[in-house]
């Protein structure tokens, strides 16, 4: 459902992405893990097409995202780390724009608003101003939103920003049961915890490269890793002195 080959991003003199290749399969629940500057955000920029690499390519279902963009994107849900609306609409307002951008039937569209509101506690908020919501309802819109068209791909920044331990729960709860139901999820995260619990597979990326990739069983039996947990093997490879 992903497939990245020999992708490279240069900014002049700075390698952001060296070279990275992916390919992850239908219903993976798929983490990028690295510290600040290793070139997540850089990948997930290529990956949703906002972005143009220096080299290598992206598909999304089988749709190169360069090339041919609306074949790509029809397919693919993407909730940034900063999500950007119009301030003015209201979550409903909002729910309906997106559906009419992906040409949704009114009458489904406005079944899974329902549904998703109900889910995520918004149907409260439904008819206030996008302006006055707080950052933990205005996240929950989001994801909400790139959800509305139920995309076989799904790509979120650091999914929990400003959501609180009930919120949280109820977004990972639904994103898992959407991953085994089907849907392909990358996930960009700090959280290591977060990542531990919820994905098949992490990736962890470190100055642009990609330095290791796998299960969780399979990171632990990297160099002595037996029995540690994530947290301990994340540091023990990205550390100055690793």
């Amino acid at each position: 459902m992903i497939e990245i080959n020999g992708l490279t991003m240069r900014y002049g003199d700075l390698l952001a992405l060296d070279d990275l290749n992916l390919s992850i399969p239908q219903g993976e629940f798929f983490a990028f893990l690295g510290p600040n500057g290793a070139g997540k955000t850089t990948a997930i920029k290529l990956l949703t097409g906002l972005l143009k690499p220096t080299a290598g390519e992206v598909r999304i279902c089988g749709h190169n995202i360069q090339t041919h963009p609306m074949g790509a994107k029809s397919q693919l849900g993407y909730v940034p780390d900063v999500a950007v609306f119009y301030e003015k609409l209201t979550p409903i307002e909002f729910m309906q724009f997106i559906a009419d951008l992906y040409e949704m039937d009114a009458t489904d569209a406005a079944a899974a608003t329902e549904d998703l509101f109900t889910k995520f506690a918004l149907a409260t908020y439904a008819q206030q101003r996008i302006e006055n919501l707080s950052h933990g309802t205005r996240q929950r819109l989001a994801i909400a939103s790139a959800l509305l068209h139920n995309p076989k791909v799904f790509v979120i920044d650091e999914p929990m920003v400003g959501l609180d331990p009930i919120h949280a729960r109820t977004v990972k709860q639904e994103i898992k049961a959407r991953s085994q139901a089907g849907m392909t999820v990358l996930m960009s995260t700090h959280l290591l915890n977060i990542a531990e619990e919820l994905a098949d597979r992490i990736a962890i990326l470190h100055e642009g490269r990609l330095i290791a990739l796998g299960t969780m069983e399979e990171l632990r039996g990297l160099d002595g890793n037996k029995g540690q947990k994530l947290e301990e093997i994340f540091l023990g490879m990205v550390t100055s002195d690793a």
